[in-house]
C-alpha cells in the first residue's frame, strides 16, 4: 500500500502531468469568465481608459510652430504684431523680438556700460564693408580685405628675398679682411636690439598664426592640437606685446642719432645702393634703406601698432573699451602689424643671410675694417679721421676711468 501511494504521487509531480494541470486551470477560468452569472444584473462598467499624456491638461507639450495656426501670416498685422501677440498665434516663434534687437533696441544684457542693454550695434559703413551693423562690417573688412591681401603681401615679400637670394646670394666682402676691428655697436644697443627683435619675432609668429593659421597649420595638426596652440600664442602675444613697446621706444632713441636724414641718402635711393650694380653707394653709420626702416617701421608703424595693440590690451586707463573702439583698433592694429612685418622681412634678411658680416656685429658689437669700407664707407672716413672713436665702449671706459680736475 505504501509503495503504491509513493508511485502516485511521484507521477503527480512529474512534470507532464503538472503541465496538463496548469492548462486545465486556465481553460476552465477562461470557460467561466465567458458564461454570464445567473444573476440577472449587467455587467459592472469596464474600466475607464487613461488619455494620453499629450491630451492630458497641464505640462510640457512639443509643437511645431509651423503646424500651429499656419495661416497666421495672412493677418494684415502679422508684420506689426508684438512678441506676446505672435506667441497666441504661433507659440515658440520669436521672430518680433529679434527684429527689434536688430534694431538696436535698448534691452537688457551684461554688457558693461556704455553699451548696457545693445546687443547688436547700430549700423555703419567702415572702408571696404557694406552699410551694415559695425560687428559684421569689422568682419567684411576683416575677412575681406585685411586677411587676404595681407597674406599675399607677407607671401610676396617671401618669395621675393628668396628669389633674390637664389638669384644673387650673399652679398660678400670684395676686399681681404684686415684682421682690425671696429665697433659698430656698443653692448646696450645690442641688448635693446635683441630684446626688440626677440619680442617682434614672438608677436609676428603668434599673430600669423592666429590670423592665418587656420588655413595652412590647421589642416596639418587637427582641431585639437591647434586650439591649444593658438590659445598658448594669444597669450604670449599678449605679454610680448607691451615688452616690444617698452623696447621699441628705447630702440628709437638709442639709434635715433645716427638716423637723421642726409644729403647723401638721396644718391643711395636713387642708385638702389648699388644693390643691383658692381659697387656700392657711400653712406655714414646707416644708409638710406637702414633709415627708412627706422623711421617708416621703427617710428611710424611702431607707433600705431604700439598704440593700437595697447589699447586691445585694455592697458590704458580713463578709455572706453566699446566694441566699435575695439574694432577700429583691430582693424589699424592688423594693417599696421602686415606692414611692419613685410619690412622687417627686408631687414632681417640683411642683417642674417644677406650680408656677409652683418649678423656678426650685432652679435659681437664689431666689424672688420675692410667692412666698414665697403658698406659704409662715410662713417669709416670719418673713424679714420679721429671723428668718431673706433671703440666707443673702450674710450668711454677710459673716460670714465680718467682722473677729475676740481
Amino acid at each position: 500500500m505504501q509503495r503504491f501511494l509513493t508511485s502516485g504521487l511521484r507521477r503527480l509531480a512529474s512534470p507532464a502531468v503538472l503541465a496538463a494541470a496548469l492548462l486545465a486551470l486556465s481553460a476552465g477560468v477562461a470557460s467561466a469568465q465567458a458564461v454570464k452569472p445567473a444573476t440577472g444584473q449587467d455587467d459592472p462598467a469596464p474600466p475607464a481608459v487613461t488619455a494620453p499624456a499629450a491630451t492630458q491638461p497641464g505640462g510640457i507639450r512639443s509643437a511645431n510652430i509651423f503646424e500651429i495656426a499656419p495661416d497666421a501670416a495672412t493677418d494684415p498685422k502679422y508684420s506689426e504684431q508684438t512678441n506676446a501677440e505672435r506667441g497666441k498665434v504661433q507659440p515658440g516663434n520669436n521672430a518680433p523680438m529679434w527684429r527689434d534687437v536688430g534694431k538696436g533696441v535698448t534691452g537688457y544684457s551684461s554688457l558693461p556700460y556704455p553699451e548696457a542693454g545693445n546687443m547688436i550695434q547700430g549700423f555703419v559703413q567702415y572702408p571696404g564693408s557694406r552699410l551694415t551693423n559695425a560687428g559684421e562690417a569689422w568682419r567684411q573688412v576683416r575677412n575681406n580685405w585685411i586677411i587676404p591681401y595681407g597674406g599675399s603681401l607677407l607671401l610676396i615679400a617671401v618669395v621675393a628675398l628668396a628669389l633674390f637670394y637664389f638669384g644673387k646670394g650673399t652679398i660678400k666682402l670684395h676686399g681681404s679682411e684686415t684682421g682690425r676691428v671696429i665697433e659698430r655697436f656698443t653692448y646696450v644697443e645690442r641688448a635693446a636690439h635683441w630684446v626688440n627683435a626677440i619680442a617682434f619675432v614672438v608677436l609676428a609668429v603668434s599673430g600669423v598664426v592666429m590670423a592665418f593659421g587656420k588655413f595652412f597649420l590647421l589642416p596639418v595638426i587637427g582641431s585639437t592640437l591647434f586650439g591649444w596652440l593658438t590659445y598658448a600664442l594669444k597669450n604670449m602675444h599678449n605679454f610680448a606685446g607691451p615688452l616690444f613697446a617698452v623696447s621699441l621706444v628705447v630702440v628709437f632713441f638709442t639709434f635715433l642719432k645716427d638716423n637723421w636724414p642726409s644729403k647723401e641718402d638721396f644718391t643711395w635711393i636713387m642708385k638702389a645702393g648699388g644693390l643691383f650694380g658692381g659697387a656700392e653707394v657711400p653712406s655714414h653709420r646707416f644708409n638710406a634703406g637702414e633709415k627708412v626702416v627706422f623711421w617708416g617701421g621703427v617710428f611710424f608703424l611702431g607707433l600705431i601698432v604700439v598704440g593700437s595693440g595697447v589699447f586691445l590690451d585694455k592697458i590704458v586707463p580713463a578709455v572706453e573699451y566699446t566694441r566699435a573702439n575695439m574694432q577700429v583698433a583691430s582693424m589699424i592694429h592688423g594693417v599696421a602689424t602686415i606692414l611692419m612685418m613685410a619690412m622687417f622681412l627686408g631687414h632681417i634678411y640683411m642683417g642674417t643671410i644677406g650680408m656677409q658680416g652683418a649678423y656678426k656685429a650685432m652679435k659681437t658689437g664689431y666689424v672688420d675694417e675692410t667692412w666698414a669700407k665697403e658698406h659704409h664707407e662715410l662713417w669709416y672716413d670719418d673713424i679714420k679721421a679721429g671723428k668718431i672713436p673706433a671703440h666707443r665702449t673702450a674710450a668711454a671706459a677710459a673716460a670714465s676711468d680718467a682722473p677729475r680736475t676740481a
